[in-house]
Formats: structure tokens, C-alpha cells, sequence
């Protein structure tokens, strides 16, 4: 295994997702590693078997409340994992299952789900409170290893190409000048956006669209999902995509490929 190929998506419902062919996309695509997010399901509600049927080992980290949030990692059944971790040891976000990780070799490859603070104030509070937690978290985890990728939905677009109308969406959550700011200082404090490595300056490139006014036909949409690497993974990065035209979710799936 000269390559990893990791693919991160928001299935806004693995049981919905699976309804609209997630399985028979996985099969086709055959990457060596998904990571998922807002899987919407108790555990034992998840069909693994689909997933061990076509050759992949599943890791699932569920919220404790019903039909909501949820991460989740599958893996190819020739590939050895170890240090799987379920949580970041906060019980406030852990109650709510936005990060499970395990590492392939010397690699800690993470699935996070970030809070989104679209419904309000107090939701935005706690989006903040988990940005703050996730930095301590993040940092002190890259001290004990230091090649990390944290893939997952951020829920926050960094720059004004990362959005199609910045100045509409100024004050909106998940544009907030602050939201922007901490993805700054995350990215400056030794992560790499992974796909701005290789597409720097690419517009109109999207991994999530509202579903009011078509938008999605329209491609009025937001990139809030990342595959961030340590910057000591650099020479590691081979390439990386956003799969724009996969539909089993508001999300579409976003590509990385390392060097291992």
C-alpha cells in the first residue's frame, strides 16, 4: 500500500444515504477509507453488514439523542487500524458523537462533525465553545502524534471564494467573521487545507448547498467540509478533489489522497 485514498462526507443520514445508493457507490469507488458525518442513527440501527458485505471494517460513534449528529470511519478489511478513540473527552460534545479517530500506520486519521449554529444564538454559542475545545484538543493530540488529518464537516467557509455570495452571507452563521477568523488561526497554527493546496485559487467549488431555491442545480452553494493535514504531512499530499456531482445527501464527498 503506496497510497491512501480518504473520502469524507456529511450523509446527512447514513440510513437515508444508503436508501439513495450510498452502498453501490462505495462499491464502485472502492477508496480505501470513508469517513462520515451527521450519521443520524443509534448504532445498532445501522445496517453494518451492507458494509461488511462489500469488504470494509465500520467504526460508528452515535449521539446519545435520537436521530441526530453522529461520526462514523469504514475501512478496507485488508487495511490494519489501531488506536481507535471515540470522543474528545469533553462530555458536553461527546454526548452529541462529533469525533471519532483511529490511525493506519503512523497516520491519526480523524472524522469530525462540527456544530452548526444556523438555528440561533444559543446554538452559536455552543459552535464557539466547541471551536475553542477542538483547538485545545487538536493541539495537544498533534504534540502525542504528529501526522494528523481531520477531515468532517466545519461548518464554517473560510475565504469569500469558498462561499457564492459573500456579502449576502456576511452575518450569516458558518460566514461569521469569527468563524473565519478561528479557521484562520487553525490553518496558521500547522494545518493544511488540503484541497486549496491543490486548487489555490478554484471557484465555484462547493460541498454543501441549502435545500431552498434550488440551489444545488444552481450551485449557489458553501464549502464547510475539509480534509486538513498537519503541515508535517505535506510532502505526503497527492491530491485532492470535491466529488460535486455524488447526490445521496445536501452534502457531496470530498477526496484526499496521501502518500503512505
Amino acid at each position: 500500500m503506496n497510497t491512501l485514498e480518504i473520502v469524507s462526507y456529511n450523509v446527512n443520514g447514513i440510513r437515508s444515504a444508503i436508501s439513495k445508493g450510498l452502498i453501490d457507490w462505495i462499491q464502485s469507488t472502492n477508496y480505501d477509507v470513508y469517513l462520515f458525518q451527521e450519521i443520524k442513527a443509534n448504532e445498532l440501527d445501522i445496517p453494518s453488514e451492507l458494509f461488511h458485505q462489500i469488504g470494509y471494517q465500520t467504526y460508528w460513534f452515535s449521539a446519545q439523542k435520537k436521530g441526530y449528529s453522529g461520526v462514523g470511519i469504514i475501512v478496507k478489511n485488508n487495511i490494519e487500524t489501531s488506536n481507535l478513540v471515540k470522543g474528545m473527552q469533553v462530555p458536553q460534545f461527546d454526548f452529541e458523537g462529533r469525533l471519532i479517530r483511529l490511525n493506519i500506520k503512523d497516520v491519526c486519521i480523524i472524522s469530525t462533525y462540527f456544530p452548526s449554529g444556523s438555528s440561533g444564538g444559543e446554538r452559536q454559542n455552543v459552535k464557539m465553545e466547541f471551536l475553542d475545545a477542538f483547538y485545545q484538543y487538536i493541539h495537544q493530540l498533534k504534540n502525542e502524534q504528529p501526522k494528523i488529518i481531520v477531515a468532517g464537516d466545519y461548518n464554517i467557509c473560510h475565504t469569500e471564494i469558498d462561499i457564492h455570495d459573500p456579502k449576502g452571507n456576511k452575518d450569516s452563521s458558518g460566514f461569521l467573521p469569527e468563524e473565519r477568523t478561528w479557521m484562520s488561526k487553525y490553518f496558521d497554527s500547522g494545518f493544511i487545507d488540503t484541497f486549496r493546496q491543490f486548487h489555490p485559487t478554484t471557484l465555484h467549488q462547493y460541498s454543501w448547498w441549502s435545500f431552498r431555491a434550488n440551489a444545488r442545480n444552481n450551485n449557489k452553494g458553501w464549502r464547510i467540509d475539509y480534509q486538513a493535514a498537519t503541515k508535517e504531512m505535506e510532502n505526503q499530499l497527492a491530491d485532492a478533489a470535491i466529488f460535486m456531482d455524488v447526490k445521496h445527501s445536501d452534502h457531496c464527498p470530498i477526496y484526499l489522497k496521501i502518500k503512505i
